[in-house]
């Protein structure tokens, strides 16, 4: 899988070049107001949930915990791509250093493996509680959630480590421009001088892997509950149960709709569909679920709602008191 040796006598580039949105020159200005404000809206709402979950004793429940680390993974992910794109669709800036992408690519990898392992967790959270009310407390203890949390980053370190150093090894001696507004490994991989296949063909398996079983296992605990719920005599119960799964399914609907889109799109359809669609496909795969996470979660789940706007009061409570 990893190739022939290549010759590292080769000249790489200090620098890529990212263009953004190749044939959209003209909506770049758009591009960034949107993108700023969704970033804003990402980082104040993650912050909001953390330090809510933090501050309140109330919410050491093993869905809150899941949903803190879900929150700081969000903002790792946004962070890692979301400044440079404003700054390259505001001022034309796409210069990043070989070593910059190279992190950049490895953190988008690493973040979105998480988030999957993240949402597997709190799904079978939820299969728990609701299936098994009365053993949630013995099953989901914090030694359990910890071992989960370990093996969720181990995961995605074995898994991802390897593709960004294969791109990262390949020779670049031609162009660097890259055709894309991050760096993602397909585009960075197609200016190598040598054959990229098995570094694309190492992501679409991996990927597949980790997405297929995540998604597999995901499909069977809410397929468990579902049954579970429409067991439930009490129509107030079967309302709370779906109410409480709507949002993480909402949830995964964002995370992995527009991730399989991306990436099979970027895989498949490269010849049929236009490079622009490609590019923004990829980008809102890692802009919408860390902009919407804390608002469904924030404004769907009751007591996390509560909780805010505690919070939200006693700060402003605070400021009138110092502004008087």
């Amino acid at each position: 899988m990893l190739g022939i040796p290549y010759n590292h006598t080769v000249e790489t580039p200090a620098t890529f070049f990212l263009v953004g949105i190749p044939g959209l020159p003209s909506s770049h200005l758009w591009l960034a107001i949107s993108l700023g404000a969704m970033y804003t809206i990402s980082l104040l709402g993650n912050t909001l949930i953390m330090t809510v979950i933090w501050m309140d004793f109330t919410l050491r429940e093993p869905m809150y915990c899941f949903l803190y680390v879900l929150a700081a993974v969000d903002i790792v992910m946004v962070s890692s791509v979301v400044p440079k794109m404003v700054s390259i669709f505001s001022s034309g800036d796409g210069s990043i250093s070989f070593n910059a992408c190279f992190t950049q690519m490895y953190f988008v990898h690493v973040a979105t493996s998480v988030e999957t392992g993240l949402l597997l967790a709190m799904a079978f959270d939820r299969y728990i509680a609701i299936c098994k009310p009365l053993h949630y407390k013995r099953i989901l203890t914090p030694q359990l959630m910890l071992v989960m949390s370990v093996a969720i980053t181990i995961r995605a370190v074995i898994f991802m480590t390897p593709l960004s150093w294969m791109v990262s090894h390949l020779p670049f001696c031609g162009s660097n421009v890259v055709l894309h507004s991050y760096c993602e490994h397909i585009a960075v991989a197609k200016l190598a001088c040598a054959d990229p296949m098995p570094s694309s063909l190492y992501s679409v398996i991996g990927s597949s892997i980790i997405v297929g079983s995540d998604v597999a296992f995901i499909s069977a605990s809410y397929n468990l509950i579902l049954q579970a719920v429409c067991g439930l005599s009490s129509k107030n119960a079967q309302l709370k149960a779906l109410s409480t799964c709507g949002s993480h399914m909402g949830v995964m609907a964002l995370y992995y709709l527009p991730g399989m889109a991306s990436i099979y799109v970027a895989w498949l359809g490269k010849d049929t569909v236009p490079l622009y669609i490609q590019v923004l496909l990829a980008d809102l795969y890692l802009i919408i679920p860390p902009t919407f996470n804390p608002i469904i979660y924030g404004l769907r789940t009751k007591q996390m709602r509560k909780r805010i706007w505690s919070l939200l009061i006693h700060c402003l409570f605070d400021l009138s008191k110092l502004g008087s």
